[in-house]
């Protein structure tokens, strides 16, 4: 298969457009060609396009800093002698001075699949930086590595941050280019936006879905998006970074595991299949020991659980995020006094619990609290959050998208009514 960058590159007639411009990149280490090369590179080297700055998200276009909220500053890249602008540093948003640098910006990004990941955010700012200052943005696009599936709490109004762009569900199910696309209509943005898709893309071929294994490297996006297995979990696992166990930073399997000192394993486990066995679906759950060398409980050995999708894996039954709902939902119950939630501004964000910024409401939290029930979380949604303008909002999600199928319009559409 071919992604977008491969395409543009080995095309001359969609090259075309570029000539005469000057061509910006937002990009960051995972941002490479079927050969390695990194786009910026291959870009450079064409010589009808002429690049004259580069753009890089949170982490860096280097991809350098390793936790959240470790801001990256501007610089001259040394081969090329273009200014490269952070946009996780002083600004979130590009400047004045910024967008003046370039006619066209092309986004090479890969996404992991969840509302959280915060390259959705900055590719909805740039999105609004263009259409006030009349520039043309292209997304070169790449694989949903978590795939089609539809999943999690569709964040609330007032809830919008840096790790939510918008209405939509935490596993959103879409490619780069087609959020781009639901941008530019969810908020009638006047833009000049276009997205140069993949060849061969088949989100529901196995064993990849959604990733094409064994045709393609996996370099990480960010430094702690290791592999595939954590792709998958990712939408359910990123949830940890508002609670107090660890997420397994400072491990070599990253957010796909937790665990704390002070917790059974097993006993977890154990109350996840009394509550909701259903739930466990599509995965392997293996209790394990490990100790972070950085981060939450950095130095300590802790008891927690890995979550593998690399066999046993079901594409259609695995729900992360329910998952990972359960997983609080059973400690909850194991350990009514338990101090679960970190309480501090998480990306910045005063006053409110960082695991309810990163739901986009309270919702999850409160449910993880109440008394035990077999009754699925997807009711109480119902019965909680029924809100007018919900069903159309859904369907602006499908104007312009190429969905494979029918179903995956309807799986959308339910998760959408219930929210």
């Amino acid at each position: 298969m071919k992604f977008g960058v491969d395409r543009l590159l080995e095309d001359t007639n969609l090259r075309k457009p570029l000539a005469g411009k000057r061509v910006a990149l937002l990009a960051h280490p995972a941002s490479t060609t079927d050969k390695l090369t990194h786009s910026l590179d291959a870009l450079a080297a064409c010589a009808d396009i002429s690049v004259s700055a580069a753009f890089g998200p949170q982490h860096g276009l280097r991809g350098d800093k390793q936790d959240n909220m470790m801001e990256s500053s501007d610089f001259n890249d040394p081969v090329h002698g273009i200014p490269v602008f952070s946009l996780y540093g002083k600004v979130r948003r590009p400047t004045d001075a910024m967008m003046a640098g370039f006619d066209i910006l092309l986004v090479d990004l890969q996404d992991l699949g969840c509302r959280i990941y915060t390259f959705i955010t900055t590719l909805l700012y740039v999105l609004e930086a263009a259409a006030e200052h009349g520039k043309t943005v292209w997304v070169l696009d790449r694989p949903n590595p978590a795939g089609r599936p539809i999943e999690g709490l569709t964040l609330r109004p007032g809830w919008e941050s840096f790790v939510g762009a918008g209405p939509m569900p935490m596993r959103h199910g879409l490619t780069l280019g087609e959020i781009g696309s639901w941008f530019v209509n969810k908020y009638s943005l006047d833009v000049d936006y276009r997205v140069i898709e993949m060849e061969g893309w088949r989100p529901d071929a196995a064993p990849g879905f959604g990733w094409p294994l064994g045709e393609r490297a996996w370099i990480n996006p960010s430094p702690n998006a290791p592999n595939l297995f954590m792709a998958r979990a990712y939408a359910g696992t990123v949830m940890l970074e508002g609670a107090t166990l660890s997420e397994g930073r400072g491990t070599t399997r990253p957010l796909e595991l937790f665990g704390a000192p002070d917790i059974d394993a097993r006993a977890v486990i154990g109350e996840m299949q009394k509550i909701a066995p259903q739930w466990l679906a599509g995965c392997a759950l293996r209790d394990c020991w490990f100790e972070p060398t950085f981060h939450k409980h950095a130095g300590k050995l802790c008891n927690g659980v890995q979550i593998h999708t690399e066999t046993s894996y079901d594409h259609e039954k695995f729900k992360p995020w329910r998952l990972q709902a359960l997983a609080f939902k059973a400690i909850r119950r194991l350990y009514p006094g338990y101090d679960l939630w970190r309480d501090f501004p998480y990306e910045y964000e005063i006053g409110k619990l960082a695991i309810d910024v990163i739901n986009g409401s309270a919702l999850l939290r409160e449910w993880s609290m109440t008394p035990p029930q077999r009754r699925a979380i997807s009711t109480r949604w119902r019965r909680q959050t029924k809100r007018r303008g919900r069903k159309s909002a859904a369907r602006t999600f499908f104007i312009r998208l190429p969905f494979p199928s029918r179903s995956i319009r309807r799986r959308f559409l339910r998760v959408c009514r219930a929210a």
